[in-house]
């Protein structure tokens, strides 16, 4: 695909099922990320219930193929008495990398963050991550916070 291909963001839909969970198994492969149907019929399941905060936003060409994903959330930051908007996964297919739809993704994320009042679209992702870094460098901030996991 090449780099002039019309990029659409939008919410997930039911339909999108399909497409949706063969995207998110290449995105759990991608890092290595062991990952079951149940796993990402549970990530679909909070996509779809308001109750959730978890929105899913895909990324579709002009013809349809749906080409990339991007889960996105809500969270307060009580330092700065606002909110933001958490993007927790984003991946677009090998065969789309270089087409726009990672830009296309984060920018619409932007958008809607912008339209709600919050403060910042954040994200986290690999240091070896190249590809991803060189787009992420190019539209926002890296900070120097470190991220830690303490297992529960």
């Amino acid at each position: 695909m090449g780099s002039n291909a019309k990029i659409t963001v939008r919410l997930a839909r039911d339909a999108d099922f399909t497409a949706w969970n063969g995207l998110y198994a290449g995105y759990a492969d991608f890092y290595g990320v062991p990952q079951t149907q149940a796993m990402r019929d549970r990530v679909w399941s909070w996509c779809h219930d308001p109750s959730k905060s978890t929105e899913c936003y895909v990324a579709e060409t002009t013809e349809g193929q749906l080409v990339g994903l991007a889960h996105m959330r809500a969270f307060e930051r009580p330092l700065a008495a606002s909110i933001g908007g958490f993007l927790d996964d984003l991946y677009v297919n090998e065969a789309a990398r270089g087409s726009g739809a990672g830009r296309a993704l984060i920018t619409h994320l932007q958008s809607v963050c912008d339209q709600r009042g919050w403060g910042v679209l954040r994200w986290i992702t690999a240091p070896s991550n190249a590809a991803a870094r060189a787009l992420y460098d190019s539209l926002a901030t890296k900070t120097e916070w470190l991220t830690y996991d303490l297992d529960v």
